[in-house]
């Protein structure tokens, strides 16, 4: 819904940052710049910690090591390749890990010997409630959705997942490089698809780990895993070591290699474009051009790599694990969220709902924090801040609070916002190829004028020789477009977006009505226990999903690309012959 209403209201935005200063100014500006680089630093720690944490137990390489060498091995092809490189890392990340999905879940439901089937899967965990019972579980059972502590942890990674959405410029940044019309469908996609992670991926090694408690090959046998090594991530691993030996501890690693790569140089690029978009141009060289803002984005990509292994050596020796990021993550950024969110869409929206809603839902998040922390679990410190009830707290009451004063003081305003200025955001001067020594693609020059009537682009024509006027976006921008054989696709009308965001809408509401309350609720609230039946349906679904899945990943983006695969593939062809031939010259 958010991207629909970015490619109407602000096409040629950066940054959603770049939206709140025009629309708000600067004080708005640096309040959500704020949270937002808070939003990468929090991230940007989880990634990195979790993936060391997992490389650790698997090859016994240094923590610290591998806290350095992950985020500066990713700087490296994110400086050189820029936007479009992570795009088809992602892909390439994405075969890779969907492929080792399948080979886990047929592994531990058909051809384990430890497990093999569902029916042997419920047996196991029947017998592993008996010896360790879930507090807060229907008669302890790990086959329930009547789980207390599942509840809280729904609760906290709704409040994560929203903070993580809106204040995080990574997500944004898919939304701004991608065409108007894809977008939207994307978003929708990319969100079905990654359920199959938690719900079968997750579920199938963390109920492994649960069921091979007693089994002799369990890493920690005859002891379970602890609940810092849990926390650290360790359950699936572990499961994984059981289920395929030393190569399911390869296949663990490779896909914690591949999935914290992508995120991370998301998380890279995103940063290098707060800085560069936001800070650099904003309050530093405002006639920054597009050589030099590319040049300082690479600095920045550099600088916050380097960064983000320091941040993770640190959190490792305060004894500060992935699970404590989780939760802390929801209960520091949620004041941001509905603010942020009505940033793109709401003409009423005001500067000063922005700004009172935002801050003063941040002071009684805070509160909220400390107070729910010292009166439920007896005092104040770092690991009773991270537990689930606390984070609740502050995540909650930042939520709520925030939206009600954002909305409320934005009423009382009385003030309608037609866009018309965050429409006129033009993409950064134009760059000569040759001077920037950067490759490019050729894009259409915007027409900030026509922007500021209506957001429609139009063409600059070269008073003398009659011909359309290109100029050139760097492949190592952050602000990259789509791939294209003819420059940037022309945005598509008003009609068809808001179309667009009505659809968003409609599927945005059956979703969550679905995940959220129509699934979960009545069988939280009946207090059922799985029978086996239901249990091998449950695991059937998954398995669907997890199909789908894949080929919304992998087989739909080959299917879509099909013309620009093979026109590359025809001019590589002719490439290849012709030097073949040696005549360089027709090559």
């Amino acid at each position: 819904m958010a991207a629909a209403k970015v490619k109407m209201n602000a096409n040629g935005a950066h940054t959603f940052l770049e939206i709140v200063k025009v629309r708000f100014g600067t004080p708005a500006h640096l309040v959500f710049t704020f949270y937002a680089v808070l939003c990468n630093i929090v991230v940007s720690g989880s990634l990195i910690l979790g993936g060391a944490a997992t490389v650790n137990a698997l090859t016994g390489m240094p923590i610290i090591a591998a806290c350095f060498l992950l985020p500066i091995g990713i700087a490296v092809y994110v400086v050189f390749g820029g936007l479009r490189a992570t795009f088809i890392c992602d892909y390439a990340h994405t075969v890779v890990i969907f492929t080792i999905i399948y080979l886990f879940v047929f592994r531990a439901y058909g051809t384990a010997e430890d497990i093999g089937s569902p029916s042997s899967m419920y047996d196991l965990l029947t017998e592993a409630a008996k010896i360790m019972p879930v507090t807060g579980n229907e008669h302890g059972s790990y086959l329930t959705m009547k789980s207390n502590q599942g509840l809280v942890f729904a609760a906290a990674g709704m409040l994560t997942g929203l903070s993580g959405v809106f204040c995080d410029q990574g997500y944004w940044q898919r939304a701004i490089a991608s065409a108007p019309e894809s977008t939207t469908k994307a978003y929708m996609l990319g969100g079905l698809s990654w359920f199959a992670v938690p719900w079968a991926f997750a579920s199938c090694l963390g109920l492994a780990a649960r069921a091979l408690l007693t089994n002799p090959k369990f890493p920690t046998y005859p002891n379970p895993l602890s609940a810092s090594q849990a926390s650290a991530g360790l359950a699936a691993p572990a499961a994984a070591a059981v289920l395929m030996g030393k190569g399911g501890a390869v296949a663990i690693l490779l896909v914690v290699f591949m999935a914290v790569t992508s995120a991370a140089s998301a998380e890279l690029i995103a940063v290098s474009s707060i800085f560069s978009y936001d800070l650099y141009r904003v309050y530093w060289r405002k006639a920054a051009g597009g050589a030099e803002i590319v040049r300082v984005s690479h600095w920045f990509i550099v600088f916050w790599a380097i960064w983000m292994g320091a941040w993770s050596a640190i959190l490792n020796r305060a004894s500060i694990d992935l699970g404590w990021l989780y939760y802390v993550q929801g209960a520091v950024l949620s004041p941001a969220v509905i603010p942020v969110a009505l940033t793109v869409g709401w003409s009423r929206l005001t500067a000063t709902g922005v700004l009172w809603g935002s801050i003063v839902g941040a002071i009684l998040a805070v509160l909220a924090w400390m107070i729910g922390c010292l009166k439920i679990y007896g005092s104040i410190n770092i690991t009773n801040l991270a537990l689930p009830y606390s984070a609740i707290c502050s995540g909650v009451t930042g939520l709520l609070f925030s939206g009600v004063i954002t909305v409320v003081v934005s009423l009382l305003g009385h003030q309608r916002y037609d866009f018309a200025g965050t429409r006129a955001i033009a993409v950064v001067d134009p760059v000569d190829e040759e001077d920037s020594g950067v490759q490019g693609v050729p894009a259409e020059r915007e027409d900030s004028a026509s922007s500021s009537a209506g957001g429609q682009e139009k063409n600059a024509k070269d008073p003398e020789a009659g011909n359309t006027t290109v100029t050139t976006i760097p492949v190592a921008s952050e602000t990259m477009p789509p791939f294209s054989s003819g420059g940037t696709r022309p945005p598509a009308s008003p009609e068809v977006l808001q179309a667009v965001y009505k659809k968003a809408a409609w599927m945005a509401l059956a979703l969550t009505l679905c995940v959220t309350i129509i699934v979960p609720l009545p069988m939280f609230f009946s207090h059922y226990v799985f029978s086996k039946s239901f249990f091998t349906f449950w695991i059937a679904c998954t398995i669907i999903w997890a199909f789908l899945s894949g080929t919304f990943c992998i087989v739909l983006p080959v299917i879509e690309s099909r013309r620009q695969i093979l026109t590359i593939a025809r001019a590589s062809f002719k490439a290849l012959r012709f030097a073949g031939r040696g005549d360089h010259t027709k090559a």
